[in-house]
């Protein structure tokens, strides 16, 4: 067993959900919620959320950015907001904010990023990645397409649904 494995940890699946195409800050995003299949994110979270794209999100992105959001239910009352961002022609740049109890709105989670350069950092779970590495495929074929407005609107509808 690898030492960077809890022997107490017991893996199960979640479930990857489109919730929607967001156009915020003049950004595309696909928003997905990420959770165990038995436990939804709750409405009122999901407002939270719906908050975030609204008052914080133009932040966060600048226009033209194509990109997705995992809305990750991470236990009975922790989540994150994943914030990923396709840049670069071919870079995927994130920013991550969380939620936890009874907060009253997402914040930035900036414990991740230390400070100090060359510092390995949390980026995403093997749950997330199963998103992730969906929308990575989605973005390299865009990137091998014409890039018009076509394309543009088959990477807006290539989108991850399923057990990861």
């Amino acid at each position: 067993m690898s030492a960077a494995v809890d022997d107490a940890y017991r893996h199960y699946a979640k479930v990857g959900r489109f919730a929607g195409l967001r156009e915020a800050g003049g950004a595309a995003l696909k928003l997905y919620h990420l959770t165990a299949p038995d436990a939804p994110v709750p409405d009122g979270v999901a407002r939270l959320c719906d908050d975030w794209f609204g008052g914080k999100a133009d932040a966060a992105v600048e226009p033209g950015d194509c990109g997705f959001v995992l809305l990750h239910r991470c236990g009975a009352d922790f989540y994150f907001l994943l914030v990923s961002v396709w840049r670069g022609s071919n870079e995927l740049w994130e920013a991550v904010w969380y939620r936890h109890g009874d907060m009253s709105a997402f914040a930035p989670f900036d414990p991740a990023y230390p400070d100090a350069a060359g510092t390995v950092r949390p980026t995403f779970c093997v749950w997330e990645f199963g998103i992730v590495a969906h929308e990575a495929l989605a973005w390299g074929r865009y990137l091998a397409s014409p890039r018009d407005a076509a394309a543009l609107a088959a990477w807006r509808a290539d989108i991850f649904s399923g057990t990861v």
